[in-house]
């Protein structure tokens, strides 16, 4: 376990993750910020690259696991992402649709913002949410976030206008 908070604990996904992953990922509805639902192969490639930053950074996107049934209900973590000319640390965030808007993305997210500040000793985090998404622009500023910047990305042949939410440590 990496981290816990009141109803949920944290741990590196692995292998036996894929099922759980292709419940979010490949539920279009869900995913109407990636422009569409995963492949299998694009899940695959997913879980691939959490476990890479494992090895690399010692952290990335991990299995969030809802206590009461032992599920993995989602993903949360940190992951260091591209923006403009530089990498920046992102506290990142995804859930099965069924257990949207009962608060376990904003628990998730502040467990992170507090291990990246405490743990990692970041000076700041942030979170880069698309234009078009409006709950999870809401969780970033429940976790004490503002919008610093935005920057067009271009991903799945698509231009996609992205907010920079940040927080930094007091």
């Amino acid at each position: 376990m990496i981290l816990e908070t009141e109803r949920l604990y944290f741990r590196r996904m692995n292998q036996n993750d894929f099922k759980s992953l292709c419940k979010i990922l490949q539920d279009e509805k869900t995913m109407y910020a990636y422009e569409g639902a995963f492949s299998d192969g694009e899940v695959q490639e997913w879980l691939d690259r959490q476990i890479s930053r494992y090895e690399k950074w010692g952290f990335g996107l991990w299995a969030m696991v809802l206590k009461e049934r032992d599920e993995v209900i989602g993903q949360c973590g940190l992951t260091m992402q591209p923006w403009k000319e530089e990498e920046v640390l992102e506290v990142g965030y995804l859930l099965q649709r069924n257990y949207w808007h009962k608060g376990y993305a904003t628990e998730a997210a502040r467990a992170c913002k507090k291990y990246a500040f405490e743990i990692l000793n970041a000076k700041e985090v942030c979170s880069i949410i698309r234009d078009t998404n409006a709950a999870s622009q809401k969780v970033a500023v429940r976790n004490g976030m503002t919008v610093r910047d935005s920057w067009t990305k271009h991903y799945r042949g698509v231009d996609m206008l992205h907010y920079r939410y940040v927080a930094k440590r007091e």
